[in-house]
C-alpha cells in the first residue's frame, strides 16, 4: 500500500507543467509548515521548558541538559519558515531566561550541535539587517550565552591527544571517573560551530581545540585513509576500528567538506578529498555503503545504517551527481517499502535487521532529496518529497509526531526529538521552497548563501565573519586563559531561572 501511494504520487507529478507544479509546491510548503506549527505549538503548550516533548502523553521531558532544547534548536527553524513572531519570543525568552549553570552532564556532540549551533544561527539571524529575520532591538545575548556554554565545553579538551571527551558536566567540568572512549563523530563535528564562535567573539579558544581535535583524528587514519567509529582520548588508540559513513562517523566527513566551504582553508579540502576517495574504494557496493576494517578494508558490516542517508546530499554539493542519484535511489526504495528508514536494513538480506526497526523521525534522506533537487532541478526529488510528507503524517499525534518503535508495525513511541523540527521538517520545507521560488534562496526576501550544520542549522558564508558583528558584547574573557587549568568555567552571564 505505501508502495503504490509513492508510485501514485510519482504519476501525479509527471503531469504537471511547470506552473502547475510551482503552485503546487507552494501548497506543499505550506502543508509542511502546518506540521511545524502543529509540533511547536504542542511542545510549547504541553512540554516548554523541558528539552522535548512526548507526543503521545503531551507532556514534556529533559533529555540533554534542562536547557529548552526543542526551543533552542528550533529558532532559525521558526525565522526560515516565516514564524517572525514566535522566533522573537523565542529569541526574548532564551535571552532573558536560559541558563547552563546546572549541574548535568551533557554529550558535547549533542550540546554543541543543538544548542551552541542553534544559539549562533538564531543570532546571526537576528543580528542581520539584510535577514528577514532581523530583530532591530535585539541585544546579542544569545552570543552571550553561546560563548558561556562554549566555556563550559573546553574541559572536554583537556586531554593529551587533543581528542575530546565524550561528556562534561556543565558546572564541575570532566569527572575523574568519565570515560575516556570517544567517538570519530565527536572529534570531527566541532568546526563549524566553534570557528564561528571565535571568530564572532575574538577569543579563538574555541577554533583551537576544534582544530586540533580535527588534526588529532585525523593524524590517527589508518593507511587506508580511513577511520573508525572510537578511539581512547588519552592513548589515542582505536577501540572500534570499524570504518563507514553512518553512526559514529558521518559528520566527520560533512564538516571537512563544509569548514572548507564556510571558512575557505584548502586544508579541510584536501583531507576531505582523501577521506572521501578512501571511502569510494573501500566502502563503497553499488550504490551502497558498507563497514569495514579501517587497516585491511575487510568487510564487516553489510548493513544500510539510517545516518547514512545524508551522503547522496553531500555527494550533491560535491558535484557527483550521478552516484548520488544512484546511492538515493536504493534508500529511497527501502522507504517507500516500509514508509520510512529503520535504524538498520540489511543489505544482503534486503531487509530491516533486527534490533534495528525503529524510525525516529529522522531527517537525512529528506536533506538529501533537498540538496538533491538543488543541484538538479529533477522532479523525481519532489515526488520523493511528497512521499515523506504523507508518511510523516502518518506519524502525527493530538499534540505532535512520534518515533516509530517498528517500520514493520508502525507502532508508535512517546517521542518526538528536536530535530524534527530543526532538521526534518526544515529541509522538507525548503525543498518544496526551493520548487516554488525560482531564486532558490533560502529565507524569502534574501540572497544570503548559507551552509548547513549537522543539525540544520544556517552559517551564513561571509568572506570575513567576524567583521558581521561590532564588538560591542561584554564577553569578558581572559585571551591567555591556560587550558591545562581548565576544569570549570565560570560562567560570564547568569541570567535569572524562571519561575
Amino acid at each position: 500500500m505505501r508502495r503504490a501511494m509513492a508510485m501514485a504520487m510519482a504519476a501525479a507529478w509527471a503531469e504537471q507543467g511547470k506552473a502547475s507544479y510551482e503552485n503546487t509546491c507552494l501548497f506543499m510548503r505550506e502543508e509542511v509548515r502546518g506540521m511545524f506549527a502543529h509540533a511547536f505549538s504542542g511542545y510549547m503548550r504541553h512540554a516548554f521548558p523541558h528539552d522535548e516533548l512526548r507526543p503521545i502523553a503531551c507532556d514534556g521531558k529533559d533529555t540533554f541538559g534542562k536547557y529548552a532544547l526543542t526551543l533552542v534548536d528550533s529558532l532559525d527553524a521558526l525565522a526560515i519558515m516565516g514564524f517572525q513572531s514566535e522566533f522573537e519570543t523565542g529569541i526574548e525568552w532564551t535571552a532573558n531566561h536560559l541558563t547552563f549553570d546546572y549541574n548535568e552532564t551533557v554529550s558535547v556532540f549533542e550540546t554543541n550541535i543543538r544548542v551552541l549551533g542553534g544559539l549562533l544561527s538564531a543570532h546571526m539571524l537576528a543580528v542581520d539587517p539584510l535577514s528577514p529575520a532581523y530583530l532591530k532591538g535585539y541585544a546579542g545575548k544569545l552570543l552571550v550565552l553561546a560563548h558561556d556554554l562554549g566555556e563550559r565545553l573546553l574541559p572536554a579538551f583537556v586531554t593529551e591527544t587533543g581528542l575530546p571527551y565524550g561528556a562534561v558536566n556543565l558546572v564541575h567540568g570532566v569527572a575523574e571517573n568519565e570515560t575516556t572512549i570517544t567517538s570519530s563523530a565527536t572529534a570531527g563535528t566541532l568546526l563549524l560551530e566553534f570557528v564561528t564562535l571565535s571568530r564572532l567573539t575574538g577569543d579563538d579558544r574555541f577554533e583551537n581545540v576544534a582544530r586540533r581535535s580535527m588534526f588529532a583524528l585525523w593524524a590517527r587514519r589508518s593507511a587506508l585513509d580511513l577511520v573508525g567509529g572510537h578511539l581512547d582520548v588519552r592513548s589515542g588508540n582505536w577501540t572500534h576500528q570499524d570504518a563507514g559513513i553512518g553512526s559514529s562517523i558521518d559528520s566527520f566527513y560533512e564538516y571537512l567538506y563544509k569548514s572548507y566551504l564556510l571558512f575557505g582553508d584548502p586544508e579541510y579540502l584536501h583531507m576531505f578529498k582523501q577521506a572521501y576517495t578512501a571511502t569510494l574504494k573501500y566502502l563503497k557496493r553499488g550504490p551502497w555503503y558498507v563497514e569495514v576494517n579501517m587497516n585491511s578494508g575487510t568487510l564487516v558490516w553489510p548493513v544500510f545504517n539510517s545516518l547514512q542517508a545524508f551522503w547522496p546530499g553531500l555527494q550533491a554539493m560535491v558535484g557527483d551527481l550521478d552516484m548520488a542519484s544512484e546511492t538515493f535511489d536504493a534508500f529511497f526504495e527501502v522507504w517507500k517499502n516500509y514508509g520510512s528508514i529503520p535504524e538498520g536494513f540489511n543489505i544482503q538480506l534486503q531487509k530491516p535487521q533486527q534490533a534495528q526497526l525503529a524510525y525516529p523521525l529522522r531527517p537525512e534522506l529528506i536533506e538529501s532529496a533537498y540538496h538533491l533537487f538543488l543541484s538538479t532541478h529533477d522532479k523525481k526529488y519532489l515526488e520523493a518529497g511528497t512521499t515523506f510528507l504523507r508518511s510523516l503524517q502518518l506519524m502525527k499525534t493530538e499534540c505532535g509526531y512520534a518515533t516509530l518503535e517498528s517500520v514493520l508495525t508502525w507502532e508508535k513511541r512517546d517521542q518526538m526529538e528536536s530535530y524534527f523540527l530543526s532538521e526534518t521538517l526544515k529541509y522538507l520545507y525548503l525543498l518544496f521552497s526551493s520548487c516554488a521560488d525560482p531564486n532558490r534562496t533560502i529565507m524569502h526576501g534574501s540572497r544570503q548563501q548559507y551552509v548547513f550544520t549537522t543539525e540544520g542549522h544556517l552559517l551564513p558564508i561571509i568572506q570575513n565573519i567576524s567583521s558581521m558583528i561590532e564588538r560591542k558584547y561584554d564577553l569578558s574573557f581572559e585571551d591567555s586563559i591556560d587550558l591545562s587549568t581548565c576544569r570549570r568555567s565560570n560562567p560570564i552571564w547568569v541570567p535569572p531561572i524562571p519561575s
